[in-house]
């Protein structure tokens, strides 16, 4: 099933991001838009809870809200790890 875009198109561009990554975006739920998930399920992921953000429907600044989104995914702990692994194993 397709999701449903989001209407601000930085955070829309942000999900794009993040579904190219490998995370789960689900659109529902109370109070959000929808969250993102990981796809590691790892312990060392932020604090020993799996990386989980909200995504809001109308934020105070889309554009904030995008770059938080991105920041989530590209530091993940575990995502950061298997990518390292993988430079390190093609040098």
């Amino acid at each position: 099933m397709i999701r449903p875009t989001h209407p601000k198109k930085e955070i829309e561009e942000a999900l794009r991001h993040a579904e190219g990554q490998g995370w789960r975006v689900d659109v529902g739920g109370s109070h959000a838009w929808g969250r993102v998930y990981c796809p590691y399920k790892e312990v060392e992921c932020r604090c020993g809870e799996f990386c989980i953000t909200s995504i809001w429907s109308t934020p105070k600044n889309p554009g904030n809200h995008a770059r938080a989104l991105r920041r989530v995914v590209d530091n993940c702990t575990a995502h950061r790890n298997r990518r390292e692994a993988d430079d390190d194993a093609e040098e």
